[in-house]
């Protein structure tokens, strides 16, 4: 198999990618903690784990992409699609106990993740100490944006969402850094998704028929379209073009530009929800793009 041509340095091409994959993930959070009302978390995650895999199967179909021949990725698949199975357990039962703006804020400490791991992997994605000051400057940004919303608990037991939206970020990591790690660094961009999604697939709903969570069989059209969103647009097209970008970039600075995602988040709430924007917003995305400058320049 042929090594994929990695980039040093995000070119347009990454960049448009990029941004157009955290605006979707900044506005998924919403629309998963949304859909908690009419459907369990392990139900929605699982479910469209299933309806996302059966849309890379026929992409992959029609591309003639062999999704199914041997190529020593097993193992690395399975590992990726186990931890991947573990993060969105790990969001969807925490967004029942914490707010979707906090959740969003604890899944972006993945950079530090990926950052603290790819020299172990491949030594020249290894961060400068310019480059370390520019993460720290990016997270602080997106963490004062949200400082607002942390001087009061939503909840007596908010402290175990936020907890696992720290372990979801590791998980998220863990899994970036798998997929390098393995044979998965030069499988296709679908077959890499597809481990992922038919694990996860499996594994959550299994996970939620042994938690007792009653089956969702009334599907509301709000509900369609908010699992829908998650399936084909975030599920689907979103992660396929992210793993195509890990397979042909740096991953490092693949997860630094992540997190412009909750930053993207409050902004698609002022333009679809009118929410105000705030002199606090404007600053860290300020400080947001100096850090995603420094690590990328």
């Amino acid at each position: 198999m042929t090594p994929p041509i990695r980039h040093a340095h995000l070119d347009a091409r990454a960049v448009s990618l990029l941004l157009l994959c955290c605006l979707l993930w900044g506005i998924n959070q919403v629309a998963a903690k949304a859909a908690l009302t009419e459907i369990g978390p392990l139900w929605q995650a699982g479910l469209r784990s299933v309806v996302a895999g059966g849309l890379v199967w026929l992409w992959s179909a029609a591309r003639g992409v062999r999704l199914f021949e041997r190529d020593g990725s097993l193992a690395g698949g399975l590992l990726a699609g186990s931890l991947f199975a573990a993060e969105f357990a790990c969001i969807f039962v925490g967004l029942q106990y914490t707010s979707a703006s906090r959740m969003v804020v604890f899944i972006y400490l993945s950079p530090f993740v990926v950052a603290l791991g790819m020299p172990w992997i491949a030594h020249g994605e290894k961060l400068s100490g310019r480059q370390w000051a520019g993460l720290v400057l990016a997270f602080g940004a997106v963490a004062f944006a949200f400082a607002e919303g942390f001087s009061a608990a939503q909840s007596p037991r908010q402290w175990w969402g936020d907890a696992l939206g720290v372990a979801a970020a590791v998980l998220w990591g863990g899994t970036t850094l798998a997929i390098r790690a393995t044979r998965l660094a030069h499988a296709p961009a679908e077959k890499t998704l597809l481990y992922q999604l038919g694990v996860s697939a499996l594994a959550l709903c299994a996970a939620a028929a042994w938690a007792g969570e009653p089956v969702p069989l009334q599907w509301s059209p709000r509900l369609l379209g908010l699992f829908g969103f998650q399936a084909v647009i975030v599920s689907f097209a979103s992660y396929l073009a992210w793993f195509w970008l890990i397979r042909h970039y740096a991953a490092t600075r693949l997860a630094v530009f992540t997190l412009s995602t909750p930053l993207f988040g409050l902004l698609a709430g002022a333009l679809l929800l009118s929410e105000g924007i705030s002199a606090r917003l404007v600053a860290a995305l300020a400080a947001l793009a100096a850090g995603i400058v420094l690590v990328n320049r």
